[in-house]
Parts: C-alpha cells; sequence; structure tokens
C-alpha cells in the first residue's frame, strides 16, 4: 500500500485571500500580487511569479467563492492540469481511481497505479496491483 498526503480538504485545492482590483484579469495577464480568484465555474486564477494561471476546477462544485475565499474542487482533474502552489508535493485520486496523482512544479503528475486509489481523511491510499 503505498499513502501520500491529500490535497487539502478532501480534494478542494486550498482556499486563499481573493484578490482585487480594477478590471477581470485572465490566464496569462500580469499580476502584482498573490491569492486566487475564479475565472469561472470550473476554472481559478492563480497570480504564479508575476501572471495569472488557470487552474481546472473538475470536480462537482468546480470553482466557488465564500465571502473572502475561493474554492477549488480538483477531483477529476487530469495528468498534465495546472496545480495551485499551495499543493505542490499532495495528491489525488484519478478520476477512474487507478491511480495517484502528485502536484509536482505546477503540474498533475502520474505517480503510482493502484488497484484502487481512495481518500481516507487527509490521506491517499492506493491499493497495489
Amino acid at each position: 500500500m503505498f499513502t501520500m498526503k491529500s490535497m487539502s480538504m478532501a480534494l478542494v485545492v486550498a482556499v486563499a485571500t481573493v484578490v482585487t482590483g480594477c478590471g477581470t484579469p485572465k490566464a496569462g495577464d500580469t499580476c502584482n500580487q498573490t491569492g486566487f480568484l475564479c475565472a469561472s465555474t470550473t476554472a481559478a486564477l492563480e497570480c504564479k511569479v508575476g501572471v495569472w494561471v488557470e487552474l481546472p476546477c473538475r470536480g462537482p462544485t468546480g470553482c466557488s467563492r465564500s465571502a473572502d475565499k475561493i474554492s477549488c474542487d480538483m477531483k477529476g482533474n487530469m495528468q498534465n492540469d495546472a496545480c495551485a502552489s499551495v499543493v505542490e508535493r499532495k495528491g489525488l485520486c484519478t478520476p477512474d481511481g487507478t491511480g495517484t496523482l502528485e502536484c509536482q512544479d505546477g503540474s498533475l503528475k502520474l505517480t503510482n497505479a493502484c488497484r484502487t486509489c481512495t481518500v481516507s481523511g487527509d490521506t491517499i491510499v492506493c491499493q497495489p496491483q
């Protein structure tokens, strides 16, 4: 059995302070702050190294805002999807439950094949094939 630390809030990207400013930023626009915002119901934006980067939120609750917090449901995200800096080196199960993905250098990488992949608390459990 292989285990790894799961992404915050059971596959929901950690919430972060909402940034404010003039206009609506989009992926590729420059930024000079830190934080997240919802670009749409299925994507968030994170200001990384001076540029807004789009992060897919493929899970059923997508991207949502509650007060000054942004949540991005990553359940359903796939290999090579972009991931937030706050979940670097954390993981989740593949959409079909047969592998684990880990956020490495800003994108999700397949790290293990599993017979079954489940989340238990804040831990990913991969049963070997």
